[in-house]
């Protein structure tokens, strides 16, 4: 069989992904072909984007490239990729998670500071939303950019801290001081990688299938299940995370107020079966429970 072509961002944290996923089809003796993607350009599509359902800032450019073939599959950070994907196009594998935490990370001149002094930088909704939950007062600037602008504008910025995710620190080697915020729920399938595929390419997908960690996939689709039911992009302030204990899953979620004044929140324990779609059936409990203004809310908010 020729080389599995393997569509990535051009970023040093998403070519480490790919390389991830070529290791693990490497170890079974499949042939790889690591192809970066850079932009969008001028593709020759039959449909406008839109049609297509091509909405994923971070994924759309590696979306047109699948469907066009001129790749044969395309590594995701799972978060980033929307919970309904384009027509013909699924997510075939997901790796075993490695850190779904956030984590908050100091400049040195706050290293003193209590947590509802520090005037933080994070562009997240969700992140700001479970801060403020917890310091009503906190100031916050935006950030954007990968994990070294990041930290290259907090060293250079007027505030005080940043909250990264612990997987894009742990995956690069990065030696930095960092703090757990346990308060924190991660964004819906936080920490993992996974791979999208063809659905018409089923002997690409077979041997996908052969290094897709099942726990990690029960764990990630309630999550991104919950999301979904929601109504809630990559954006909006929510937080889930399933772990499993044995036969039993435990399931933390919550939904909050951009200004963390009304958050509604889950925490359940239960043994799993595969016919129940737990994260949909958590989800309205929410939305039952007030969550349904609170998303007309938030929608009407940003």
């Amino acid at each position: 069989m020729k080389s599995i072509r393997i569509g990535t961002r051009n970023s040093a944290l998403a070519l480490w992904q790919a390389r991830e996923v070529a290791r693990h089809l490497q170890n079974n003796n499949y042939l790889t072909e690591i192809v970066p993607i850079v932009s969008s350009g001028d593709k020759n599509l039959n449909q406008p984007l839109y049609s297509l359902g091509i909405t994923g800032v971070f994924t759309r450019d590696l979306d047109v490239a699948l469907l066009n073939d001129e790749i044969d599959i395309a590594v995701h950070s799972l978060k980033d990729v929307p919970t309904k994907l384009p027509e013909n196009l699924e997510i075939i594998a997901y790796l075993e998670r490695d850190f779904p935490q956030d984590v908050l990370i100091r400049k040195e001149s706050a290293k003193t500071k209590e947590f509802h002094e520090l005037k933080l930088a994070t562009s997240s909704l969700r992140r700001r939303a479970f801060w403020l939950k917890n310091y009503p007062n906190a100031e916050f600037s935006d950030i954007r950019g990968n994990i070294q602008t990041r930290l290259q504008k907090l060293e250079d910025g007027d505030f005080d801290a940043t909250i990264l995710s612990l997987a894009g620190i742990k995956r690069m080697k990065m030696e930095i001081d960092y703090e757990m915020l346990p308060f924190l729920i991660p964004a819906p399938s936080q920490g993992v990688i996974s791979v999208a595929g063809h659905s018409e390419k089923t002997d690409i997908n077979e041997i996908l299938s052969s290094i897709n960690h099942k726990p990690t996939q029960i764990c990630v689709e309630m999550e991104r299940n919950f999301l979904n039911t929601l109504e809630g992009g990559c954006t909006a302030p929510i937080g889930a995370f399933a772990e499993i204990f044995g036969d039993q899953i435990r399931f933390k979620a919550g939904l909050c107020s951009l200004d963390g004044k009304n958050c509604i929140l889950t925490d359940e324990s239960f043994v799993y079966n595969e016919e129940e779609n737990f994260g949909k059936k958590f989800a309205k409990i929410v939305l039952e429970n007030g969550g349904k203004e609170l998303m007309a809310e938030i929608k009407s908010q940003i």
